[in-house]
């Protein structure tokens, strides 16, 4: 369950950004794209969370804490930086879709069920951004940073929980 809850998480930053580009051209592309981009990453972190976990056996639940937590933070601190930027949506897709890297490394690194989060990641992504552009398109005044909060938090108590089931497993 937390692979998917995760996954959805996510997916929310991307939501949170594509709220802000209402003059995006070929959403379905883009959104597909980003989808897809949010499945590729976390294969490459959940194989380098476990190579790292045999490495750091005895680590990596508090790496996995602070590599969680410092993703929720970065999340809510970039509500503060609002620029838009014509970009290309390839950039746009993988600029959107680096955090899924770091956030299956910590994954990777805690043993979880690595297929279960990039489907529920690549899904989600991929309806809640063509939703997201839909809906920026129609000019629907929306912020995002209430998003970016949500999802921040959301991984902040993540690494929080994860933090302490490290402590009463040592």
């Amino acid at each position: 369950m937390q692979e998917i809850l995760t996954g959805l998480i996510v997916a929310l930053d991307v939501v949170a950004l594509y709220l802000l580009l209402p003059d995006v051209k070929r959403r379905f592309i883009l959104s597909l794209y980003t989808g897809i981009l949010h499945m590729f990453f976390p294969i490459i972190g959940f194989t380098l969370g476990r190579w790292i976990m045999n490495m750091l056996l005895q680590w990596s639940s508090l790496i996995s804490s602070i590599l969680l937590f410092f993703i929720g933070l970065q999340l809510i601190l970039s509500t503060k930086n609002r620029q838009i930027i014509a970009i290309p949506i390839s950039i746009l897709a993988v600029t959107a879709s680096l955090d899924t890297f770091s956030v299956s490394i910590s994954f990777g690194m805690l043993n979880l069920q690595k297929y279960l989060f990039i489907l529920s990641a690549g899904l989600c992504t991929f309806v809640l951004s063509y939703i997201s552009l839909q809906i920026a398109r129609s000019r629907f005044t929306f912020k995002g940073d209430s998003i970016k909060w949500l999802a921040g938090i959301s991984l902040i108590v993540i690494s929080i929980y994860t933090f302490i089931n490290s402590i009463d497993n040592s």
